[in-house]
């Protein structure tokens, strides 16, 4: 048969011309081998043994599978295709394994061509070989990591990243990949450092990524997440130390014999049949943050050079994304627990309003907002209702927003009106953006903020609201009816020139008041008002609990993480009873006072507070009495009786009572002093024509 091909591929030639073409076979630089229709191989020259190390005499009368190296199986497949179908296959390329320590030649490209006669019957097969270029190998490994750009890193979560360096790198690197991260990356709550030693063996690492060409991953000790324990000596502690990458091309030759030490490992190693290991640190602004571990169980290569730098440069780009996410989740778990512990932990209304608050934080692309919300309860029954959302991400946003609620807060303290309360926020405002332009220089960005401020009074029913470039809110009526009200818009905070106007509306009771910020109506895709139409129609549910129509509301989001901060408030308001507050109107006379000491004790008496008659009488007494001397026109005085007892006394005087110490000379300067021993607290409220100063007492237990 070996005569026959070879007639066959010398036949026609001239005398001269045949041993010319001998010797070029022979000597040829390409590895030339050929093949009888059984696919033995009949003929070769020497050149192929120095390409691949197989001698001739192993090659000749055996089959492709056990006389090439390589992918030999795929290639005799190949090779009988092309001698049934005729069509030659060119510059197919293969690995080639060498003894170890020789390092490996880049690789082979065969071509096959199907033999014929001068009939066209086939002879056999004729294959090529030649060695692969370096430029070729640099070309394929460009390509891998070009494609490993597209396919590693692709979000900002920690865990996610690893997973997709251990899926990319199996199989065509490794059989079985681990990702293993240090507390650089902290994934668990409890520090590793805390954890004691299991076996014998410390805690190093978590795991976030693995990766097995056999379903279920067998060979890993550990699921994603969990705590990795490794014994004080091995490769994984030597490269931590080291901070350079460690190759065992055959596992059980080196001298240490480390796995000895680690007998659980060992099994799974003996189990499998691992046979080469790399560990790969993973770097990223001069800190290791873990170890990226490939292993060879199936794949009977052992790891070379090219392939550690391979390895090497796939683990630096994703160090890069890792430390990408880390930094980022850092950051937003900070912006997220600061937002959070900022926030109100539980809000009531009092007995002016039930209230319901959702806060849902932007999405992981665009960070933690700025919105805030507060319930503030105000002296007379009222409550306050605070919807806020500061410009940016992140944490010094969340930051800003923390000191705006604060001092929402203490001008609210102050009992201001919404108008005025907006006006003296724009100048908190202004004056922290000039701190922080000093402090960045031309770098700062202006610091921008918009507010809404309500008021609700469930005596009168009256609700004053002022909004400072916020949305307005939306009311829902008994009737099923949602209206806008039309609330001057103001400027943003930190742009205002102008004071910030109100509007007072009257509200029936079980009115819903919906307060909310701009990521709950607007859409980038769609106009703010289709947001708002949307919203007015979620809102138009009378009669449904204040849980279930801010789920419906919360439901129109065009998607479920938001890009900006949603933030929600509904208040369903409340009245009093009349039956729990008695006003009187009292002339500017001395004789007064007795009067209305006398009308208190006796409202005092029925509601059945006679516990607080005798404070009551002094509190009322000394109210009256400074509106008398220091005041002018009639005098109001008003009881209220909810949660706790509010005595209140109008006048109209803009000058506003100081509580001092008397000196023990003094004949006066004593009135308030007492008035702030006898109550709970007691302030000031300015009106339009003149203040309001009033005095709460806590309501005597079981009434």
């Amino acid at each position: 048969m070996t005569m026959r091909v070879l007639d066959g591929i010398l036949r026609g030639a001239a005398a001269g011309s045949r041993a010319a073409l001998e010797s070029l076979l022979t000597r040829s630089s390409v590895g030339v081998a050929v093949w009888d229709t059984h696919l033995r191989c009949a003929w070769v020259n020497e050149t192929l043994a120095h390409l691949d190390g197989i001698p001739a005499a192993q090659r000749l009368g055996r089959p492709p599978s056990q006389a090439l190296s390589g992918d030999a199986d795929v290639l005799e497949t190949v090779m009988g295709e092309v001698l049934a179908g005729g069509t030659p296959v060119i510059g197919r390329e293969y690995p080639v394994p060498t003894a170890e320590g020789e390092g490996r030649e880049p690789g082979l490209s065969v071509s096959f061509f199907r033999l014929d006669d001068d009939d066209g019957a086939a002879l056999g097969v004729c294959s090529l070989v030649k060695e692969v270029t370096g430029p070729q190998w640099a070309d394929e490994r460009l390509a891998r990591l070009s494609k490993a750009c597209t396919r590693i890193g692709t979000t900002l979560d920690v865990m996610r990243t690893a997973q997709e360096l251990a899926d990319f790198t199996v199989p065509f690197l490794a059989d079985y990949a681990t990702v293993d991260l240090t507390e650089a990356i902290r994934l668990g709550e409890e520090p590793l450092a805390r954890l004691g030693p299991m076996g014998g063996r410390i805690p190093v690492f978590r795991r976030a990524g693995l990766a097995s060409i056999h379903p279920g991953v067998p060979e890993s000790l550990w699921d994603r997440g969990q705590v990795v324990y490794v014994a004080s000596t091995s490769p994984f502690t030597q490269v931590l130390t080291s901070g350079l990458s460690l190759i065992e091309p055959v596992l059980g030759n080196c001298p240490s014999l480390w796995f000895d030490l680690d007998p659980t490992r060992a099994e799974k190693i003996r189990e499998h049949g691992m046979h080469s290991l790399m560990v790969v640190p993973m770097h990223a602004r001069g800190v290791i943050l873990g170890v990226a571990v490939f292993v060879r169980t199936d794949n009977p290569e052992p790891f070379q050079e090219d392939d550690l730098l391979l390895a090497e440069e796939l683990v630096a780009r994703a160090a890069l994304s890792l430390d990408n996410a880390s930094r980022y989740t850092r950051e937003r778990t900070t912006a997220l627990a600061l937002q959070q512990s900022l926030l109100p932990r539980r809000v009531t209304g009092g007995s002016a309003l039930d209230v319901v608050t959702r806060y849902l934080p932007a999405d992981a692309e665009e960070g933690v907002g700025g919105d805030w919300y507060d319930v503030i309860a105000l002296p007379g029954a009222r409550t306050a209702l605070v919807v806020g959302d500061v410009v940016g991400h992140g944490v010094q946003t969340a930051a800003a927003m923390g000191r705006l609620r604060m001092a929402v807060q203490t001008l609210a303290d102050l009992d201001l009106a919404p108008g005025e309360l907006l006006t003296h926020l724009n100048n908190v405002v202004s004056r922290l953006a000039d701190e922080e332009s000093g402090d960045m220089g031309p770098h700062a960005s202006p610091l921008g903020a918009t507010c809404l401020y309500a008021v609700y009074d469930p005596v009168t029913r009256t609700c004053t609201m002022a909004r400072a470039g916020h949305p307005p809110p939306a009311i829902l009526l008994p009737d099923g009816s949602v209206t806008v009200p039309d609330v001057p818009a103001g400027t943003p905070l930190g742009l205002a020139t102008l004071p910030y106007e109100a509007t007072e509306i009257q509200l029936p009771e079980k009115s819903v008041i919906s307060l909310f910020t701009d990521g709950l109506i607007e859409d980038r895709h769609r106009d703010i008002d289709a947001g708002m139409d949307r919203l007015t129609t979620a809102l138009a549910q009378p009669g449904v609990s204040l849980d279930d129509l801010s789920s419906a509301m919360i439901d129109i989001l065009p998607a479920d993480t938001p890009s900006d901060d949603v933030t929600l408030v509904l208040a369903r308001t409340r009245s009093l009873n009349p039956a729990q507050t008695a006003v009187w109107d009292l002339a500017a006379d001395p004789a007064a006072v007795s009067t209305a000491r006398t009308m208190a004790v006796g409202q005092l008496a029925s509601w059945g507070l006679q516990k607080l008659a005798t404070s009551t009488e002094l509190i009322v007494s000394e109210l009256v009495t400074n509106a008398i001397l220091h005041a002018t026109g009639p005098i109001r005085l008003r009881l209220i009786r909810h949660r706790v007892l509010v005595c209140e006394v109008v006048d109209h005087s803009s000058i506003a009572p100081h509580l001092r110490r008397a000196h023990i000379n003094d004949e006066s300067g004593r009135g308030l002093f007492l008035v702030a021993q006898l109550a709970r607290r007691w302030g000031t409220r300015h009106l339009p024509d003149g203040k309001l100063v009033w005095a709460e007492q806590t309501l005597p237990t079981g009434v």
